[in-house]
């Protein structure tokens, strides 16, 4: 049996795909992609945003099914999530007009789009789950850290089957399966209320004046080109310009301050960083450790896997780290709920579960 999916990871700021062919319960063909989309911005251009990416990945190739999940619901743009939830999936019907969609809900099921409809908060912000299931089927007993430029997903899963404590994004803020931190839109003031200068201490400005993108890039953790989202004050991605929007922090700039103290305070804000997703993790990790006698690997994925996953697991000092990217494709770790998601769908028309083979 041959089928053709598009697995959806729609985001507030970036929508992620991942096209599969699979035939015979193996994937024989994926490619992804990405678009930077702040939906905020005008949410009415989803549906064109989710065509254009349509065609980007599978051309005229017919498509048997689309698989979707999201996080873009809780945007301010939306009054409640039930307004989010309902107008992304009517732009997905809209985009995806003769193509039959599947949502993806908290419990790691997939429900036709009406039934979604009908019960928004059980589909709403569950890309999580479509991580965990990916990885459930390659290890069968471990913690997945999923560090993306938002925020950071730590998801349990023991016997093949995901373990997570909550389901909303309020419970898992509770009890350390989602901490608010990413890789690259997190503004410096939500990290650190203050940072070490000059033999003291300064306060920093609650202004939205750096974000940890620009901590990452003056560090050499990022790239320019893995700098893939806005910056605070509109301006380029060179390391020169990172500087200049992490001295605004302190109400300073790069006359005042020189690159070595600004360089010191983007490492004091990046050990909180990676302190707070250590918090969480050493949370979820000591109530896994009483589900089971098995050793539990951290399996890290994410655009933030290495300098941050990985760091904040040997402050936990987890039993062993795996990387997603030597389990699969190192280009899958950034899109990984899409790619979980279309495999999901994939195996729902197969019948079976799709292994995956590439």
């Amino acid at each position: 049996m041959l089928v053709s999916v598009i697995g959806w990871d729609i985001g507030g700021a970036n929508t992620k795909a991942a096209f599969i062919r699979t035939k015979d319960g193996s994937v024989e063909e994926l490619k992804t992609g990405i678009e930077y989309f702040p939906v905020w911005k005008d949410p009415n251009k989803l549906a064109n945003i989710l065509l254009t990416l349509k065609e980007r990945l599978s051309g005229t190739a017919k498509l048997d099914c689309m698989g979707l999940t999201m996080t873009a619901e809780l945007s301010d743009t939306y009054q409640t999530k039930r307004e989010g939830v309902n107008h992304i999936l009517t732009c997905a019907a809209e985009a995806f007009a003769g193509v039959p969609v599947f949502v993806l809900d908290v419990d790691a099921k997939l429900r036709p789009l009406e039934s979604a409809k009908s019960e928004p908060l059980r589909v709403a912000a569950a890309n999580w789950a479509a991580t965990g299931w990916l990885v459930s089927q390659l290890i069968k007993t471990c913690v997945v850290m999923d560090v993306g430029s938002t925020s950071t997903s730590i998801i349990p899963v023991v016997e093949g089957r995901i373990v997570a404590a909550g389901k909303t994004d309020l419970e898992k803020l509770m009890n350390g399966e989602l901490v608010y931190t990413g890789s690259l839109r997190t503004n410096v003031a939500a990290t650190v209320r203050s940072v070490p200068l000059r033999d003291g201490v300064a306060r920093v400005s609650s202004e939205l004046f750096a974000q940890s993108g620009d901590v990452h890039l003056v560090l050499g953790n990022i790239t320019e080109a893995e700098y893939t989202t806005e910056t605070a004050d509109g301006r380029g991605k060179t390391r020169r310009e990172a500087l200049a929007r992490l001295a605004r922090v302190v109400c300073a700039d790069v006359e005042m301050l020189s690159e070595e103290e600004i360089v010191q305070i983007a490492r004091y804000v990046y050990n909180r960083q990676v302190e707070q997703v250590a918090e969480g993790l050493s949370q979820v990790y000591s109530r896994i450790k009483t589900l089971t006698a098995e050793k539990i690997p951290l399996v890290v994925t994410g655009i933030g896997k290495d300098f941050i996953a990985k760091i904040a697991a040997k402050k936990v000092r987890v039993d062993k780290v795996i990387d997603l990217g030597k389990l699969v494709r190192d280009d899958l770790v950034t899109v990984s709920p899409a790619v979980g998601v279309a495999l999901m769908a994939a195996s729902k028309l197969e019948g079976r579960t799709v292994k995956w083979t590439l």
